[in-house]
């Protein structure tokens, strides 16, 4: 389970044809995100299903995730990931460990349901929203292709929901082949939650091995 806006033309009315399906995909994301950026706390479950260059599949993964501003806890059943922003704890159940590391933006946007959110205003080329139906909902879906060259992302896919804003799938296909389609629900924006949510405490897994990677 583990972003430069399009360069302008010389032509300004070729430009300008080209712009404007990338402002009406911006200003929904910006909803999106303006949604997301105010709320004090959300809460979401979602299933991850993963697909290699290969095509194979591997079993999908249920979770819970919690999520204020760029904090997050996502809970799944091997996984457990606390992160404050800076640093993130990976507890790993079936051994019993935690890795203690400083992760890049982009290892955080391929972990988290909505860190990528914070990703699309510089990095990525938008094409225009489309009208699809995802998960029974209405949604408008707009794919963002990286314009540097150093990223580890090669599309990302992201689901809007018409209704209210909100986000119901990400699909990232990383340059390597491998794709995470992460499904949304029983998304709630009406949670408050403290700073210490996002903090993993070594008084709550006793025994646990910590391996600091930082």
């Amino acid at each position: 389970m583990k972003k430069y806006i399009f360069t302008v033309t010389a032509l300004l009315a070729v430009s300008a044809g080209f712009a404007q399906p990338a402002v009406n995909a911006r200003n929904i994301l910006d909803k999106a995100y303006s949604a997301y950026e105010n709320s004090n706390g959300i809460k979401m479950a979602f299933n991850i299903t993963s697909t290699d260059e290969n095509g194979t599949v591997y079993q999908s993964q249920k979770g819970t995730a919690r999520v204020k501003g760029n904090k997050f806890k996502i809970e799944t059943s091997t996984i457990d990931t606390w992160f404050d922003g800076k640093t993130q704890w990976v507890l790993m159940k079936e051994l019993n460990e935690v890795n203690i590391s400083h992760p890049s933006n982009e290892e955080v946007a391929s972990i988290s349901p909505l860190a990528l959110l914070s990703m699309y205003k510089t990095g990525f080329t938008l094409d225009a929203p489309a009208s699809e139906i995802i998960n029974g909902k209405n949604a408008f879906v707009i794919n963002l292709s990286p314009t540097g060259s150093k990223s580890d992302f090669k599309e990302i896919s992201v689901a809007i929901e018409k209704k209210n804003n909100s986000v119901l799938q990400v699909d990232i296909t990383l340059k390597n082949g491998m794709r995470n389609k992460i499904d949304i629900g029983d998304y709630n924006t009406n949670y408050n939650f403290a700073d210490t949510e996002f903090i993993f405490n070594k008084d709550h897994h006793k025994g646990v091995e910590v391996v600091d990677l930082r």
